[in-house]
C-alpha cells in the first residue's frame, strides 16, 4: 500500500509532518511505503534533523504550496505542481492508494471533486468524526464542514454514509442512524430536517431510528449523527473548545481524553473515488501520525469500495 501525505500541508509543516510520518513508520507493514509528497529539499532536511533515512519513504518532489489564505479551487488549478495537485494527481493515477493533508481544508475537497470526483450516486461528500460515548466506544457525526449548505436529500444520504463507515471503521453490526434535531418528535426542527426526516425515515438503505437531540451525542442511543456541514463544524469546535478548558483546568479524565484531536488524526471525506483524510492546521507529530494510521485503514477496510457497493444496491433509494 502507498500511502501518500501531503507534507506541506499544516500551520507547521513541515517539521511536524515529517515527524508524524516518522512515527507512523513503527505502526505500518514493511509491505506499506509513505510517500511524501512536497519540496524534496525540505523533506531531506527535516528527515536530516531526525537522523532518519530517507529511504525509509519515497519521496515525491512538489515545488508549490497551497497556502491557507489561497482561495481554494483557485489555488488547486493554477498551482499544478503544488503538494496537493500533484498528490491527487498520483491519487487519480493509482500511484498512492489514498491522500492525507493537514492543509487548505477547501482545497483537500476541490481536489478531491476535481480528480477523483463522487462515487456515482452521491450528491455531495462529507466529512466525519468520531466522538467518545460516556461509556465506552465512539458514535459517528457527519457532516462537519465539507458541505454547509446541505439539501434534504443529500441529509438522506448522509445517512447511508455514515451507515457504511460505522459499519466497516466503527465494527458496529447494524448501525443505528439518528437525525440531529432540537427536538424527538417527528415535526421537530426546521424545513430542512422536516423534510430529511420524511426522506430519511421512509429510506430503507439504512436503521433511521429518528431525531435525538444534542445532549445524546455522547450516549449509546445511536451510532451514526446526521447533520449538515455548518451545524456540525460548530458543534465539533464547541467540543474542542470544552477539551481545552478542561486541560487548562487541569481536569484529567479519561473520558475527557478521547476528545483530544491528536488521538484522531483527521477526518474522512466520504462520498469520493478514493480514500481521503483531512487533518487539522495545527496537527502535532501525534496527529499527523493517527492521520496516516487512518487512511491507512480506510484502505484496508475497503471504504471506497463499500460505499460504491452501497449506492449501487440502493440506487433507486435516493
Amino acid at each position: 500500500m502507498n500511502i501518500g501525505l501531503d507534507v506541506m500541508g499544516g500551520d507547521f509543516a513541515p517539521q511536524n509532518t515529517v515527524a508524524g510520518a516518522l512515527l507512523a513508520l513503527s505502526e505500518i507493514s514493511r509491505e506499506d511505503c509513505i510517500v511524501l509528497i512536497g519540496k524534496e529539499e525540505l523533506i531531506a532536511a527535516e528527515l536530516a534533523k531526525n537522523n532518519a533515512n530517507p529511504s525509509l519513504f519515497k519521496i515525491v518532489n512538489a515545488t508549490q504550496v497551497i497556502e491557507m489564505s489561497d482561495k481554494p479551487l483557485k489555488a488547486f488549478q493554477e498551482k499544478t505542481n503544488s503538494s496537493l495537485s500533484v498528490g491527487f494527481r498520483m491519487l487519480k493515477s493509482n500511484d498512492i492508494d489514498t491522500i492525507a493533508s493537514a492543509g487548505n481544508s477547501g482545497a483537500l475537497g476541490a481536489g478531491a471533486m476535481q480528480s477523483v470526483h463522487n462515487i456515482p450516486g452521491i450528491i455531495r461528500p462529507c466529512a466525519a468524526t468520531t466522538l467518545a460515548r460516556e461509556n465506552g466506544g465512539y458514535n459517528l457525526l457527519l457532516d462537519i464542514g465539507a458541505t454547509t449548505d446541505v439539501k434534504p436529500d443529500v441529509m438522506a444520504q448522509f445517512g447511508l454514509i455514515g451507515s457504511i463507515y460505522a459499519q466497516a471503521l466503527l465494527k458496529i453490526e447494524h448501525p443505528r442512524v439518528c437525525l440531529l434535531n432540537i427536538g424527538t418528535e417527528d415535526t421537530k426542527g426546521n424545513l430542512q430536517c422536516q423534510t430529511a426526516f420524511r426522506l430519511m425515515q421512509d429510506n430503507k438503505a439504512y436503521n433511521f431510528i429518528g431525531n435525538l437531540e444534542p445532549r445524546s451525542i455522547f450516549s449509546n442511543e445511536a451510532d451514526v449523527f446526521v447533520t449538515d456541514g455548518f451545524v456540525g463544524n460548530i458543534l465539533l469546535k464547541q467540543i474542542e473548545t470544552f477539551y481545552h478548558l478542561m486541560v487548562k483546568r487541569n481536569y484529567k479524565d479519561s473520558f475527557i481524553t478521547n476528545f483530544n484531536y491528536e488521538l484522531h488524526g483527521g477526518s474522512p471525506i466520504l462520498g469520493v473515488n478514493a480514500p481521503v483524510v483531512l487533518g487539522h492546521g495545527i496537527s502535532t507529530p501525534l496527529a499527523i501520525k493517527n492521520m496516516i494510521l487512518l487512511s491507512k485503514r480506510m484502505v484496508d477496510t475497503h471504504m471506497t469500495e463499500k460505499l460504491k457497493q452501497a449506492f449501487s444496491q440502493y440506487a433507486d433509494n435516493f
